[in-house]
């Protein structure tokens, strides 16, 4: 149970209880590329998860742009679908590129999708982190803080340490889309550790 010691993580305000039954974690991937490195990211990410994760990857190419006029009594399947994998899960994970200093339209859609009718967001209350990933040094910086922007506003409460920026993604994989990077694979291992201790402290507010 060492993993969920106080020494691990001193800024979380009590230690975990590892014997809790698994949370489900909604995986949001920003590109909607097939084989795009955010999407190999959300495969390691489940990969080295504790035991006390449940990691789903919920697809967002399928959305319609949201338009508020088919928001009424009948709305589109895809979007009802949707936002009730959001507010089923326990938690949700972004990993996202970086389009031009912001998030993939795809991934604001998302946002917008799920938080909407007024009133009714599947975001509200559900703890949150985000890995930004990118072929150049900066891991998505910019992504990553955009998006952090709109999830104040949706009352996500995000992971703010530690912060993931992976750069170099395309050095990263090997021929099978299988992470063959260890000090990668170690710090993401320390980091949903990390968001697993985040989960239970804000499931308890």
């Amino acid at each position: 149970m060492a993993l969920f010691s106080r020494e691990n993580f001193p800024y979380l305000p009590f230690t975990i209880n590892a014997m809790n039954a698994p949370r489900n974690v909604a995986v949001i991937v920003g590109s909607l590329r097939k084989d795009s490195f955010s999407r190999k990211m959300a495969h390691a990410l489940a990969a080295v998860a504790p035991a006390s994760l449940r990691l789903q990857i919920v697809e967002i190419g399928p959305l319609p742009l949201y338009n508020q006029d088919l928001d009424g009594a009948d709305p589109p399947a895809a979007w009802v679908s949707f936002r009730e994998r959001i507010r089923a899960s326990d938690a949700v994970l972004f990993v996202t590129p970086e389009y031009n200093r912001s998030v993939p339209a795809a991934l604001k859609n998302a946002l917008d999708v799920g938080s909407r009718p007024y009133g009714k967001s599947a975001w509200n209350g559900k703890p949150g982190a985000v890995v930004g990933v990118s072929q150049g040094a900066l891991g998505a910086f910019g992504a990553n803080h955009h998006l952090r922007q709109s999830l104040v506003f949706l009352n996500v409460p995000t992971l703010q340490q530690p912060e993931a920026y992976i750069g170099g993604a395309a050095g990263l994989f090997d021929a099978n889309g299988t992470l063959s990077n260890e000090s990668t694979r170690d710090f993401l291992r320390k980091f949903m550790e990390a968001f697993a201790a985040w989960i239970e402290v804000n499931q308890r507010r």
